[in-house]
């Protein structure tokens, strides 16, 4: 049976689907690469009709407020995009900072209870069972917690074990998408940040990396592109939040094998697959790779259970205590905290685990170098993962040991690792802030 006729009369143009919001309702949309621009044009479209409309939108790849718009919807998210980085930090989206996940739990201050809820999914397939595609996210229990589910229909979206499916009984109202979800836009790299990406990576996979592990990888300039460097490697697992690039290949080369996982043995287990066509044309259909909730991945609970998790994930800043800002430059938001606090406290917690933030030692910013390591961070700033919790800091200039060090020590060893041109004043600073006299 075609799945049209199987929908049948569920299935209407994307302004009849939206039709059923109401002023006053609370929608929840889908997230990242999972959000279903289709049917979020749809309701944008409708915003002179509607007013007091909540929408809870996390890490949003649309723009809901654009140039001249009154603030129609009231809006919340809880990773900052492009999309909506600056409506963040002018206050014209409520900012949620989250790093508690917990299984069956939905983030809490987000709302539990949605009138609606807008998801991409799949073509239904002969027993009626629609995929998430390539992001799981929270949408399973939004779609038994809402009072209309309303989706639209991808026909290329793949499908995966774990939690990614829902059955068109749960589903209220559907479109045909009319437009792809879209992917993070990502800045190209310069020649410089290749190169440091290229020696970090070099250095992490060389150094810090055993066979055997389970390997957590992060999203950033250099955390993202950490698969291409572990072709070596024999026997990894892979127990992650989001797939980025590369993982496929290493699965391929069977150099990811997860044969030596204490949970989910021989699985490639995340929420989202954030990777070009071509990988997702791998992971579709394929046992070896499941996608659950947020909840579930990011648990801290589940993750210490995992023998020799090593959490690999980037930084904006970096003080000389080994404090990690990963969210916000000063008090601006750029991120969002995402499953990096979680993961690095369960690899403090696991068995042989380890905790590697990786980040360059400088960056251009406005035409002039500055250090991402400093002194102390700058007022305002938020600490993603406490010191407490790194155990490894990466830059090109080399590796910073800290677990177990005394913040002396730390200071030495990230002295050591910043750019040369900042390490006198990183000294001076340091002798004033903790009165070390180094």
């Amino acid at each position: 049976m075609n799945w049209r006729d199987m929908v049948g009369s569920k299935l209407m143009t994307p302004a009849e689907a939206v039709s059923v919001v109401k002023s006053g309702d609370q929608v929840m949309v889908g997230i990242i690469n999972c959000t279903p621009y289709t049917l979020c044009e749809a309701l944008y479209e409708r915003r002179s009709e509607l007013e007091g409309i909540r929408v809870d939108h996390p890490a949003p790849l649309f723009s809901w407020v654009r140039d001249g718009d009154e603030d129609v919807f009231e809006l919340h998210d809880l990773y900052a995009t492009p999309f909506d980085r600056d409506m963040v930090n002018n206050g014209r989206v409520g900012y949620l900072p989250t790093a508690v996940w917990r299984d069956g739990d939905l983030p809490a201050g987000f709302v539990q209870n949605p009138d609606v809820f807008l998801v991409p999914v799949s073509p239904p397939d002969v027993n009626g069972f629609c995929s998430f595609g390539p992001g799981v996210f929270f949408s399973p229990t939004y779609c038994r917690n809402s009072t209309v589910v309303i989706a639209e229909v991808h026909e290329n979206f793949i499908r995966t074990g774990g939690e990614n499916y829902v059955h068109i009984s749960q589903i209220g109202r559907l479109c045909e998408a009319e437009q792809p979800t879209g992917t993070m836009p990502v800045a190209p790299r310069s020649d410089e940040e290749n190169l440091v990406t290229e020696v970090v990576g070099t250095l992490v996979a060389a150094e810090l990396i055993n066979d055997r592990d389970t390997v957590q990888i992060g999203i950033g300039t250099i955390a993202s592109a950490m698969a291409a460097f572990l072709g070596e490697k024999q026997d990894l697992g892979m127990q992650t939040e989001i797939i980025t690039g590369g993982v496929t290949q290493l699965v391929e080369q069977g150099v990811v094998t997860g044969k030596y996982k204490t949970l989910h043995r021989g699985k490639v287990v995340a929420s989202i697959a954030l990777v070009p066509e071509e990988e997702l044309a791998f992971i579709d259909g394929n046992p070896m790779f499941e996608l659950y909730e947020f909840g579930y991945v990011d648990d801290v609970r589940y993750l210490a259970q995992q023998n020799n998790l090593v959490a690999i994930n980037n930084a904006l800043q970096v003080d000389l205590t080994g404090q990690i800002a990963a969210e916000t430059i000063g008090p601006k938001v750029w991120t969002g905290v995402g499953g990096q606090t979680a993961f690095s406290i369960a690899a403090n917690y696991s068995p042989g685990g380890r905790s590697i933030t990786v980040l360059p030692s400088s960056s251009i910013v406005d035409g002039e170098r500055v250090s991402r390591i400093l002194s102390m961070l700058p007022e305002g700033a938020v600490v993603t993962v406490p010191r407490t919790m790194v155990d490894y800091v990466v830059t090109e200039y080399g590796i910073a040991h800290l677990r177990g060090k005394t913040v002396r020590e730390r200071t030495g060893e990230l002295i050591a690792i910043a750019h040369p041109d900042f390490r006198t004043d990183l000294k001076n600073g340091a002798n004033k802030a903790y009165q070390l006299g180094l």
